[in-house]
């Protein structure tokens, strides 16, 4: 995705090795998982591929097979399974699984899905299972960052690698697992705030809707967001915090109980999309008219993106889900022989009032 306007660019950090593309386009369709999911997924028009943070080879800490542990194979003959962490309610996750199996179907991959319905023992035990099912390589979208060391064990054991996408797992890189692909997500919330510095002149009270407990994503989007906001705009204070758990329902329910203890909140943050909504129909809910509470958001969903062109939010700091042609692409690269980076970041664009309408059909 490439809208026209954007908060900042994020840092160049790690990246792959030879044989890495820097733009890689989403193929159209769904493939046949072993689940029986045959359902078609449309995609969206213009460029959906994520973009390697400013490619340079040898740039950080690479993973070789040899020293992970692995073999080399031909991707086309092996299997993969694809590990998803929540219920596909979220436009994030189904955007991300289609992705998923999209690149499958377009590389003839066997591929093994499981979605652990946002319960990380499910999980845990959806990824053993897909080991016992014969799976060559793993893609894990984790629920959680901790807790993974049983499904470690048992792919060390049978030196399966391992590549996680969109939130880490505490684990040491090039032994539990090969690679991390995914945002900065420290930057994501320096942006943020941003925009919120922007939207709301840099001074009054302002709310964070925070993501899960558990994972990097909250902890790191959060960090950003409050560092920025103390380095930039001290007149901008953080008054209040609260989990909405990545979810539009907790998010409007605890953006009511926001309303009730601070009426006069000036700002919310949102963690994702999905409780930005939810903050949305809270302040239908209490009367309040678009732009009364500035709303800024992390994810890119069109609904979202549609909430600016509608005046409800200011702005979306994008966080690409397509990971399919970048996940399937570090794994031919892994393993046929060649090194690939062991933190692979995206860049993500943003949306604005600037752009948001004429980017709406690139949102998700």
């Amino acid at each position: 995705m490439k809208p026209t306007t954007r908060l900042s660019r994020t840092s160049a950090r790690t990246l792959l090795a030879a044989g890495l593309v820097a733009s890689l386009a989403l193929a159209t369709g769904c493939a046949k998982s072993e689940d029986g999911d045959k359902s078609s997924v449309s995609q969206d028009k213009g460029d959906s591929g994520q973009v390697v943070s400013e490619p340079s080879e040898g740039s950080g800490p690479a993973c070789a097979i040899d020293a992970y542990g692995g073999k080399k194979l031909d991707l086309k003959t092996a299997t993969v399974g694809f590990s998803q962490s929540e219920k596909e309610a979220n436009p994030f996750r189904i955007a991300e699984t289609a992705s998923i199996k999209a690149e499958a179907k377009k590389r003839g991959v066997k591929l093994l899905t499981a979605n652990a319905q946002s319960q990380f023992s499910k999980q845990i035990s959806d990824v053993q299972d897909l080991i016992a099912k014969g799976a060559d390589l793993l893609v894990i979208a984790p629920l959680n960052s901790d807790g993974w060391e049983p499904v470690l064990r048992a792919a060390s054991a049978k030196h399966i690698p391992i590549i996680t996408i969109d939130r880490k797992i505490n684990a040491k890189a090039c032994k539990d697992y090969v690679s991390f692909i995914g945002s900065d997500f420290v930057e994501q919330g320096k942006r943020a705030a941003d925009q919120m510095i922007k939207s709301t002149g840099g001074k009054g009270d302002v709310a964070i809707l925070l993501g899960a407990a558990g994972n990097n994503v909250t902890t790191e989007r959060t960090k950003g967001f409050q560092d920025r906001i103390k380095e930039k705009a001290p007149d901008l204070k953080v008054v209040f915090k609260q989990t909405g758990e990545f979810a539009r329902e907790k998010g409007q329910q605890v953006t009511e109980q926001l309303i009730q203890s601070k009426p006069g909140i000036n700002g919310i943050y949102a963690e994702n999309d999905e409780m930005g909504l939810g903050a949305v129909n809270a302040l239908k809910g209490a009367g309040k008219k678009a732009g009364d509470v500035k709303i800024v958001t992390v994810d890119g969903t069109r609904n979202a993106v549609q909430g600016i062109v509608d005046g409800w939010i200011d702005g979306v700091i994008e966080s690409n889900p397509r990971f399919g042609p970048l996940a399937f692409q570090t794994l031919d690269t892994f393993t046929k022989g060649t090194k690939v980076s062991q933190d692979i970041v995206i860049k993500d664009s943003a949306y604005t009032k600037g752009n948001a309408k004429a980017d709406l059909g690139k949102a998700y």
